[in-house]
């Protein structure tokens, strides 16, 4: 509910419809195939107003083996962030409603890219 210091008080999702139930499906095919023990994916993300408290992206993955769901899961948040083409606007408390655009972080000139932290944990 908060970005950078400034309460986030609306989120707006505008995409190209056509162009993003095309890609979603392409990322869900995709899955199936990388994790084949996944028998059904749900992919769904708002467009409009979504309340800042709310999931504006449902995916859904079942398999018989649940690591095989979990990283279904994770590849398909990955690939929609990346590739399907939706945009989120933020409205800010601050400065008199204040808005921006903001794009995914693993866009980057228009190509996909992988964000990637390594966590390390010391040991005594």
């Amino acid at each position: 509910d908060n970005f950078k210091g400034k309460t986030v008080t609306k989120l707006s999702y505008e995409g190209y419809v056509p162009m993003a139930e095309k890609e979603l499906r392409k990322i869900c095919v995709e899955a199936n195939e990388k994790f084949p023990s996944v028998a059904k994916i749900a992919a769904v993300h708002i467009l409009g107003d979504c309340p800042v408290s709310e999931a504006s992206v449902i995916l859904c993955a079942s398999s018989p083996h649940r690591k095989d769901a979990i990283f279904c899961v994770e590849f398909l948040i990955d690939e929609l962030k990346a590739r399907v083409p939706v945009w989120k606007r933020e409205s800010y408390k601050e400065g008199d409603g204040e808005s921006v655009w903001k794009e995914n972080i693993e866009w980057f000139n228009g190509k996909h890219r992988r964000i990637m932290v390594k966590v390390t944990e010391d040991k005594e």
